[in-house]
């Protein structure tokens, strides 16, 4: 038994046998000759704007209604299921290798960097083998006794999905709080731990958001609650400590179905906040958080087209507003004259700097912005106003203040990755402006950043706009069209997709993979007028952006046609299905995870999660040119009789963001009409949402499925 290989070092051995044949091919992989499923038809016609739709598979809704087709559209998606396995069967192998690959970069036995607040240093750990984690602290330093608040690990046994969320710790430093989401809808039910005890105390909440806030007394909590059929965020109430929840009191309640609300405290620990936020505009409440029982007091009443975020300083609160703004800028007013009336500008609006976000300390305070793409960490001196950037040094990276809860330090931390950089987390020092690495992702086997190279390009729009992409390859690369390409885009959202790392890639660029972000219009990589240009009635613009960024990579060298894939997500899923219609000629494979695709149904049925909240990101289709609009790019509503590229679609059953009746009625469309032989495959998740599996190893099973099925068309067999 001595001369067996322990098994981390089986897999490393493994792991790098696999790069070290990483660039073997074979044939192009035989797709079996199997029949796909049909999906049933059955009558059904929208009828809106004098505009007639029929819609055979509007009967898969059924699921969540609990209507008589349910049972009809499990077998459905179970027959999908089995014919995908039966598909990619030939690519077990493979997909073992590469989860195993994977896996085997990751330090299983590790510790986040600890974090201090109010006498202790709070941090989580993960063990060799186990999927979840354990949350714990120390008091006063790192070599105090630890305990361990949570052990998520075994609150997870016998799961299949697991996630805990809002871990709060009053003031007193003896109570948590704490949110768990069994089902994967991310509705959470709160529970609130004795930590001097260790028992979990009868009080359980369910059907929030999973957000506990604790006023100063230790003895109430502030938490949002959802509505039971449309998931929304509905009301902020109050929970008293050994009450039950029926008892809770609704301190406000939302009017407004398109707004999100939540509730939070500030950093100096003086102030709740309730905030009420659109697409469009906000509205923000305050009360002290040492009188829970009090009235909460309007900031400033909702303006149209008006966003503000609130700010509290010992003296004074900041105002980060997009008010006579489109970049946003920053307000300042006394604590006992709130009114817009009374905000006077402290840093002014730049047409080329967009201001994310404030990181607020006693004596500093930390400028989130954006320039030309790049996020920037501006550091000001409140006592003269002084300020400086921090210098990152690459042509594409993601940098942010990391979590900061204490207001009176004059060091901050901070996350930093690219493309070939690893997450790592930095300590700065305010005062004398230098840095500290505390802690880089360590990326087991034989990983060097030195062996990627990474780059920013620009290509040029329908329009002539330059559009931003970032890449990273292995070095050797030739720029001479033969190299496989995965294009990843969102554009949604105002949500900027920034460079980052991920060692799960490594398996893809050790296989002579380019990797792509275009970062197109509806994010906001440069400014909030590249979020204004892709929404509502300027869509298309990320639609048109993704292709002229694929066409450009093609034009360059760095891939060709029959060598080009796409890949996108929920909204970027939307995106996928639209590039799928518009060029189809151009992607050899596409893959569409929780794919939104059927946007004219889905934004007409209120009772949907997330349909009100959206009106203001794509149109209410109730208004005719709205309908029009939306109607000529919903990919659903735009499948064809003509070929397709070859496609991956995926799923969850319990997904409550993109409801799984999207993508099966979409393929379920594609196979009816399409012509060709290319591939098209889904895959439901019978046991998750839209996030996937919960556990860190679980996921990796899904990167596994997606390479395998990219690999495979591009004869990549190992």
């Amino acid at each position: 038994m001595k001369n067996l290989l322990p098994a981390s070092l089986l897999l490393l051995i493994m792991s790098y046998a696999c790069r070290q044949q990483a660039t073997d091919k074979g044939a192009t992989y035989q797709w079996p000759a199997v029949a796909a499923p049909v999906a049933d038809q059955q009558p059904h016609t929208r009828i809106l704007h004098g505009d007639t739709v029929a819609d055979p598979y509007y009967w898969m809704i059924d699921y969540f209604k609990k209507g008589p087709d349910s049972s009809k559209v499990i077998a459905y998606l179970e027959a999908e299921n089995a014919y995908l396995d039966t598909m990619m069967a030939g690519t077990r192998q493979l997909q073992e290798q590469l989860f195993v690959e994977m896996k085997a970069r990751i330090k299983e036995k590790d510790e986040s960097v600890p974090t201090f607040k109010n006498g202790y240093f709070y941090y989580s750990r993960t063990e060799e083998g186990k999927q979840y984690f354990k949350y714990c602290r120390r008091k006063g330093n790192m070599s105090a006794p630890e305990e361990v608040l949570l052990d998520v690990d075994a609150m997870a046994e016998g799961l299949a999905y697991f996630s805990v969320s809002g871990m709060n710790v009053s003031d007193d430093n003896k109570l948590l709080a704490y949110g768990v989401d069994k089902l994967s809808r991310r509705q959470y039910t709160l529970q609130v731990k004795n930590l001097e005890t260790g028992a979990v105390l009868p009080d359980e909440i369910a059907g929030t958001s999973g957000d506990p806030v604790w006023a100063a007394d230790n003895r109430t909590i502030f938490y949002t609650s959802n509505n039971a059929t449309t998931l929304l965020s509905e009301k902020i109430k109050r929970h008293t400590l050994g009450t039950p929840a029926s008892a809770d009191v609704a301190v406000y309640e939302e009017q407004d179905k398109s707004n999100y609300i939540g509730v939070g405290r500030s950093k100096n620990g003086k102030h709740l906040f309730i905030v009420s936020q659109a697409t469009l505009s906000s509205e923000w409440r305050l009360l002290d958080a040492a009188q829970p029982t009090g009235v909460f007091k309007v900031f400033q009443p909702r303006i149209k087209n008006v966003l503000y975020d609130v700010i509290a300083m010992e003296d004074r609160f900041l105002v980060r507003t997009n008010k006579d703004a489109q970049n946003f800028r920053l307000m300042e007013c006394p604590l006992d004259k709130t009114a817009v009336t009374d905000w006077k500008e402290l840093i002014a609006h730049r047409s080329d700097v967009l201001l994310e976000g404030i990181d607020e300390f006693k004596d500093f305070m930390v400028l989130s912005e954006r320039k030309d793409g790049l996020l920037q960490l501006r550091i000001r001196k409140l006592a003269d106003a002084s300020d400086h950037y921090i210098d990152f040094g690459e042509p594409a990276y993601t940098a942010y203040a990391a979590y900061n809860p204490e207001y009176s330090s004059t060091t901050m931390r901070y996350a930093y990755t690219s493309l070939t950089t690893p997450n790592s987390t930095y300590e700065y020092d305010m005062n004398s402006r230098s840095k500290k690495l505390l802690k880089q992702q360590e990326v087991l086997g034989s990983f060097k950043p030195a062996d990627y190279t990474t780059e920013r390009l620009y290509a040029t729009a329908a329009d002539g706009t330059r559009v931003p992409i970032s890449l990273v390859y292995k070095k050797g690369f030739e720029k001479n069209g033969s190299h496989p390409l995965l294009l990843y885009g969102y554009g949604s959202y105002g949500a900027s997709m920034d460079a980052s790392f991920s060692s799960s890639r490594l398996s893809m660029l050790d296989r002579g993979f380019v990797f792509a972000i275009a970062h197109i219009r509806g994010g906001q990589e440069m400014g909030r007028q590249w979020y204004e240009d892709g929404k509502l009635m300027k869509k298309k613009n990320s639609f048109t952006d993704f292709i002229s960024c694929g066409e450009y990579l093609i034009k360059e060298g760095y891939t060709s046609k029959g060598h080009l894939y796409a890949q996108g997500g929920s909204a970027g899923g939307l995106l996928m299905g639209a590039v799928a219609n518009m060029a189809p000629q151009l992607w050899n494979g596409i893959v569409a995870q929780v794919p939104f695709v059927d946007v004219i149904n889905t934004m007409l049925d209120e009772s949907i999660p997330l349909t009100t909240n959206e009106f203001d990101e794509w149109g209410n289709p109730v208004n005719k040119e709205a309908y029009d609009y939306m109607k000529s790019y919903s990919p659903y509503e735009n499948v064809e009789a003509k070929e397709y590229p070859n496609m991956l679609v995926t799923t969850g059953l319990h997904d409550s963001q993109v409801q799984y009746f999207e993508p099966a009625k979409w393929v379920a469309r594609l196979r009816a009409v399409k012509k060709g032989n290319q591939v098209l495959l889904l895959k439901t998740d019978m046991a998750y949402g839209h996030g996937g599996a919960s556990g860190r190893f679980d996921y990796l099973k899904d990167i596994a499925l997606v390479y395998a099925f990219i690999f495979s068309l591009e004869g990549i067999n190992r």
